[in-house]
């Protein structure tokens, strides 16, 4: 049942990632001739200069990617982006997306919100609408060089064309369309996510805190042996890891139990192991180029 109900979640994801960068596409940056980065980018850029249609064009460019995918990386990730990628084909070709707007600024803005947004929802889901991470990852992993070096030169490649061709505002506006949509992806990929570290020092009640943490939150915690650099008395130093959305209950469970605590919380970048609790549910347990970006810590598409 909860294999059921993680595939749906996960074909939830996506069909709303297809529906929000076809939005974004249509509904913004196509009518007021902008591009992105990526394969996406590329295609919007060739469709514009040869007159082809990017529905067409997208299918073509990231066919050789998603090859590339199921040799190297998951024969079930690519299938899923095969999926993913023809029906967002479909529906820029198909859905009659309004034109939301006609200013610059806002188009390029919102268009790579929503671009930005798709793409992060179908790699939660474990695919990709965009084939440049899968070519990125291959060459991080031969080379060792970060996937988000590798999409940045591509993408100034891309963009360095584009003022050449289109012009130098609009190059500029897709720059902008591409820093908007990267931010969106970063959110979605690692900021609902976001793990915090928590250190919690209490002069006479940390096994209530322990207890509670463990108990009660359901969190893993770790002791530290520590002194006061006062009084140098000996006494337990807490750490654990939680989510962003379980800092103000883990506060509260701590402030109930002793409102003297001493708490420090900062942000981590990347965790792996122990009692750690996704707040979006685990649906890519079984996707390998979900891991690999996540663990570069890496925004870009």
């Amino acid at each position: 049942m909860q294999q059921i109900y993680r595939k749906i979640i996960r074909f939830v994801f996506i069909a709303l990632g297809i529906l929000s960068a076809g939005l974004g596409l249509r509904g913004f940056l196509i009518p007021n001739h902008f591009i992105d980065g990526g394969v996406t980018g590329t295609s919007m850029f060739l469709s514009q200069i040869s007159g082809f249609r990017l529905s067409f064009l997208i299918l073509l460019i990231n066919a050789p990617f998603v090859i590339l995918g199921w040799r190297q990386i998951s024969k079930r990730f690519s299938v899923t982006s095969a999926v993913a990628i023809v029906a967002l084909a479909a529906a820029i070709f198909v859905l009659p997306y309004p034109v939301v707007t006609e200013d610059k600024l806002l188009a390029a803005v919102f268009g790579g919100f929503f671009l930005g947004a798709g793409i992060g929802l179908a790699i939660r889901g474990g695919a990709v609408l965009d084939g440049t991470e899968i070519i990125a990852l291959l060459i991080s992993r031969k080379t060792g060089v970060t996937v988000g070096d590798v999409v940045f030169v591509f993408n100034v490649g891309l963009f360095s064309v584009a003022a050449f061709s289109l012009g130098i505002e609009p190059a500029l506006y897709s720059m902008l369309t591409y820093f908007s949509a990267s931010k969106t992806i970063d959110f979605l990929i690692h900021g609902l996510e976001e793990y915090n570290g928590v250190i919690i020092v209490s002069q006479t009640k940390s096994d209530e805190i322990k207890a509670a943490i463990v108990e009660d939150l359901e969190r893993g915690v770790t002791i530290y042996e520590g002194r006061g650099a006062r009084r140098e008395t000996p006494q337990d130093i807490l750490f654990c890891v939680v989510t962003q959305f379980e800092i103000p209950k883990i506060k509260e469970t701590i402030n109930a139990i002793d409102e003297n605590a001493f708490v420090a919380i900062h942000t981590i970048s990347d965790t792996s192991g122990g009692v750690l609790r996704s707040p979006l549910l685990p649906v890519l347990e079984a996707v390998d180029i979900h891991a690999e970006i996540e663990s570069t810590n890496t925004p870009n598409k």
